[in-house]
């Protein structure tokens, strides 16, 4: 996997996937950013929720679960000391879909957190607490088209 970073002015950077797609990211005023992009430890933990995420969805699907919607809010804390790393992170999922049993859920997070999501196995690897919950949310319009 490849990677370029391209300075664009003051803390800003243009960033390119090996994929073609592009990301700005840039510093909060406070360290001389004017927020043009997401902060890189921002990306990180974007990076994070993307790949639980994905590994959630591609799971329940295999186990037949008809899910029509994965949301994952994430909540990190981070060290107060330089470098500010990581220290916790949270990640809940709301699971939308109809008749999605809770069990498979449940197996689904544990797979993606002990198996596959390779940020989360990195970043817990590296030291951070990382802490799950779900809920399943039965989404009336499935249930009405069934």
């Amino acid at each position: 996997m490849q990677a370029s970073i391209q300075w664009v002015g003051g803390v800003a950077f243009d960033a390119k996937s090996e994929s073609g797609h592009q990301v700005t990211m840039d510093g909060s005023p406070a360290y001389g950013g004017e927020n043009r992009g997401a902060r890189p430890m921002e990306l990180i933990l974007l990076g994070l929720g993307g790949c639980a995420a994905f590994d959630i969805v591609t799971i329940l699907k295999k186990a037949r679960q008809e899910v029509t919607d994965v949301r994952c809010e994430l909540k990190a804390e981070r060290a107060d000391e330089i470098p500010a790393v990581f220290t916790k992170i949270h990640l809940h999922f709301t699971v939308v879909g109809h008749g999605v049993k809770d069990k498979q859920v449940e197996k689904a997070i544990h797979l993606s957190a002990d198996k596959y999501c390779s940020a989360s196995r990195m970043l817990s690897q590296g030291g951070v607490e990382i802490t799950h919950s779900f809920e399943v949310v039965e989404d009336a319009t499935a249930a009405q088209s069934v």
